[in-house]
């Protein structure tokens, strides 16, 4: 039966449902990757890493795909999810449109070839990540893309950042903040402990680790000015926590932290990995932070409209990379700190 030009269907309670035409049904190629995804992977969670998004975002794709759909889709079985009938027949159909789709793109990424090409590009980057990153990434895109112009640029205030990206004006962020715009692609890189870098000879030098109290009673040195505490890593997660710290004395660069601290009473915060670099080149104290301040997370962030590009995705598996080296550093200094608090207790 039809009105209008619309199938009719009914409940069951025999009202009549006008459904709309199949070309207003609202699924699009992006719903249709992330209803293969998590009926391949049968999780919300594991989906969200591997399309590189919010696990709010994906639940509420799920939503909208079960509206559209009229199905379930995926269905609570025990402790896991599993597919419902319906959604174990759209995962082959759906498996074969997005194998279509792609092959339109094949020829593209045939042409793309990092040693032959010669564009620009340009990476906002957490200044930390200065000394213990971007000279490994640097390293790979010179033997990788030797033609091309690589800039890395200290990220600026939120609002411009994410205007350059949407625009094409920068083609990748490496941030830290703790809560990133959920409307980007996002993979998560390196998750590294908090620590407090100070003189040999501060007052809290000799301590294992410091309380929230104390910790919030010091003297801090900050390189992000006050107007960019939305993308401070340390002040936003304070935020979190309806805390703020005492920042004394703030620098415009992370070049500057060194020889500051070296000649005040103000203490650091970072992630361990910069803080071991800068105690591996002058005498200083690491003191673990506040456990309530957690770890210091590093991600990928990235627009859609170059989540297809052959050569976003090439510059992405670079920093992958880099970030598998790194988190087999944290891996391992993990294990000997576990070693340490071992022998200790015995």
């Amino acid at each position: 039966m039809s009105a209008g030009g619309s199938e009719v269907r009914y409940r069951e309670d025999e009202r009549p449902i006008f459904m709309q035409p199949h070309h207003d049904h609202g699924l699009d190629v992006r719903l249709m990757r992330i209803l293969h995804v998590l009926l391949t992977e049968c999780s919300v969670s594991r989906a969200a890493d591997l399309l590189g998004q919010s696990q709010p975002g994906v639940s509420q794709a799920l939503k909208r795909l079960r509206e559209i759909l009229g199905d379930p889709l995926l269905v609570r079985s025990g402790s896991k999810l599993v597919p419902t009938e319906r959604g174990s027949e759209l995962l082959g159909q759906v498996s074969g449109i997005l194998m279509a789709i792609d092959g339109i793109f094949e020829s593209e990424a045939e042409t793309f070839d990092p040693a032959e090409d010669t564009r620009a590009i340009r990476i906002y980057a957490a200044n930390c990540l200065g000394t213990f990153f971007m000279p490994r990434i640097g390293e790979l895109l010179r033997q990788e893309a030797p033609n091309m112009m690589v800039s890395f640029c200290a990220t600026p205030v939120e609002r411009e950042m994410f205007n350059e990206l949407e625009s094409g004006d920068i083609d990748l962020i490496i941030g830290n903040w703790p809560m990133p715009r959920e409307n980007l692609r996002l993979a998560p890189l390196l998750d590294a402990d908090m620590v407090l870098v100070m003189r040999p000879d501060h007052p809290m030098a000799g301590r294992s680790a410091l309380t929230m109290e104390e910790y919030l009673g010091l003297a801090h040195l900050s390189p992000t000015p006050h107007t960019s505490a939305a993308i401070s890593p340390v002040d936003g997660r304070l935020a979190q926590l309806d805390c703020k710290r005492r920042i004394a004395f703030t620098v415009p660069e992370f070049t500057l932290v060194p020889p500051v601290l070296a000649r005040t009473d103000l203490v650091f915060t970072s992630s361990r990995p910069f803080a071991e670099q800068m105690a591996s080149q002058a005498p200083f104290a690491l003191v673990e932070a506040p456990p309530e301040l957690g770890s210091m997370k590093f991600y990928m962030l990235w627009h859609e409209r170059v989540h297809q590009s052959p050569c976003n995705r090439w510059l992405r598996s670079v920093v992958r990379r880099v970030a598998g080296e790194l988190n087999g550093l944290e891996t391992l200094h993990s294990r000997k700190k576990s070693d340490l608090d071992i022998k200790a207790i015995l």
